[in-house]
């Protein structure tokens, strides 16, 4: 199994797709050849959706929840994609479609709600290969995957009958109780005990203590690492995790493809509910049009969350214990999420490109009546644009400010970042430096002199440099790598100076260490 899925995630690699439909289609290769899905794939499948949950609830504050373009658009999109994908699959049952044709009215009103949910493992792991987690529209897709979970758990509860525990109540108790959490936390350093607490609070205090009290344990996790959100250790965290998880959910894709081995009939259906996937982007872009996002925004908010859920496979199996679905229906609907994960992966990666040929068709929206994290940015009389503002940028803004005395712009993706950098201070706007429409909102000052990128993805910085030269910037431009065989490509692109983070920090400690001991250079 292992070696079938490195060589499928090869494969994808070379025709560029993300790996992940490798492992996809190794499932179903690894089906063909008589593999099954066992309780220990299984297992691996579920801890790694456990543990992605909990980091992306370290990345993602409460707060977001509460913003209308989250809640309403979710709960908007829910219930008109039921209503019109259950329609939909109507007319193909009208049309004496396979499999489709005998299903019963309750049978279509449970696919279009089924349906209409997004997959949170697909579109957590997209936004985390493109390091947009934390751009307006990650966390707007973030924030309604989140309310379509809470959806998953009232419909779970209904249809299964089964209330939740009395003890649940107490729940409410973790939120003074995160004060704990957090205290722990500090006294952790960045070693295995980090790693070792993230583990146990994401499958001990998150999930299973949900799980035992009668609440969707992945929920669970993520409200525990949404607890934490806060911590300044809370990215560290998520970074010491994130190898583990990512492994773990090889297992995730590879279960979708062994949960059962396809028919031409089963082909045949999943290829007509795969035809339902446009109608519920359609609506997405629709529902995010009434929150005022800007163009670019609505449609990679919509690219990303445009795929099916696992939650159908969840359903699929509830509806077959009950006998509202027969069992040659799971089959269906696990090669329907697998083959929207297959379309939606490409589609994903050229969502740049699929932005701008799409945005001349949508309702231009006066730029004063935008979302305000998706109006026309100004940088005022800034002599200095810093680009990146974690603990590089932040630095480099301090020395420049400080030492200089230059007046200095820093910008960031990071919402509560921005806002925390505000109360200490600094002059920082919000922005994400990966949307090309950033950099033509960005009224350029001929005051500008330098332009420092500073984020820690190499693909952003390049990005970033290739829309500064498009632009005709005439200033220097500085950029920062981690790895020396990026220095070349930087200075081809043409940045003007290239800082090689680890190689120079520890020049820099060394004249430091040098200069206390009286010495000089020769």
């Amino acid at each position: 199994m292992i070696v079938v899925a490195f060589i499928g995630g090869l494969v994808a690699m070379a025709v560029r797709l993300p790996p992940l439909v490798g492992f996809l289609v190794s499932g179903f290769v690894l089906n063909a050849m008589g593999f099954q899905l066992t309780e220990g794939i299984q297992t691996i499948a579920e801890l790694g959706v456990t543990l992605l949950l909990f980091t992306i609830g370290l990345k993602l504050h409460v707060r977001t929840l509460m913003r209308g373009e989250v809640w309403g658009a979710a709960t908007l999109h829910v219930a008109a994609s039921t209503g019109v994908l259950m329609g939909f699959l109507a007319i193909a049952k009208a049309l004496g479609v396979v499999f489709i044709r005998d299903a019963s009215w309750q049978t279509l009103a449970l696919l279009g709600f089924t349906l209409s949910f997004s997959s949170t493992v697909f579109v957590m792991k997209v936004l985390e290969d493109r390091g947009e987690s934390r751009s307006l529209y990650g966390r707007v897709s973030i924030g309604v995957l989140v309310m379509q979970d809470i959806f998953a758990v009232i419909f779970l509860t209904v249809s299964t009958g089964k209330l939740p525990s009395p003890w649940a109540l107490l729940l409410l108790l973790l939120l003074p109780g995160a004060w704990v959490l957090r205290q722990i936390l500090d006294r952790l350093g960045h070693g295995e005990m980090q790693v070792l607490y993230g583990v146990m609070l994401a499958l001990v205090l998150g999930y299973a203590l949900f799980e035992h009290l009668g609440i969707k344990g992945d929920l669970g996790a993520l409200i525990i690492g949404m607890l934490l959100a806060p911590h300044p250790q809370a990215a560290s965290m998520s970074k010491s995790l994130f190898d583990m998880k990512e492994l773990f959910l090889v297992g995730f894709f590879l279960s979708i493809g062994l949960a059962g081995l396809p028919t031409w009939s089963s082909m045949a259906a999943a290829a007509v509910l795969l035809l339902c996937m446009p109608l519920c982007s359609l609506l997405y872009v629709v529902v995010f049009s009434l929150y005022r996002l800007r163009p670019r925004t609505n449609i990679l908010a919509t690219l990303a969350l445009s795929n099916f859920s696992e939650f159908g496979l969840i359903v699929g199996a509830l509806a077959v214990a009950n006998d509202w679905l027969s069992r040659d229906w799971l089959v269906v609907l696990s090669l329907a999420v697998a083959l929207s994960f297959v379309v939606a992966a490409p589609l994903n990666s050229l969502s740049e490109a699929i932005s701008r040929r799409i945005e001349p068709f949508l309702p231009h929206i006066d730029p004063k009546k935008l979302h305000p994290s998706d109006r026309p940015i100004e940088v005022g009389d800034a002599q200095v644009i810093i680009v990146g503002m974690g603990r590089v940028g932040a630095g480099a803004y301090e020395r420049l400010s400080d030492r200089y005395g230059m007046r200095v712009l820093g910008i960031d993706t990071d919402h509560e970042r921005v806002q925390r950098l505000r109360d200490e201070g600094v002059n920082v706007v919000e922005g994400d430096a990966v949307d090309a429409d950033f950099w033509d909102k960005l009224v350029m000052a001929t005051s500008v002199e330098l332009v420092m990128l500073c984020m820690p993805a190499h693909d952003t910085n390049i990005f970033a440099l290739d829309q500064l030269k498009t632009r005709t910037f005439h200033g220097r431009i500085a950029a920062m790598v981690k790895f020396a065989d990026h220095i070349d490509l930087l200075r081809d692109r043409g940045a003007d100076v290239v800082h090689h983070l680890y190689e120079e920090a520890g020049q820099g400690m060394a004249d430091d260490a040098a200069e206390s001991m009286g010495r000089t250079i020769n």
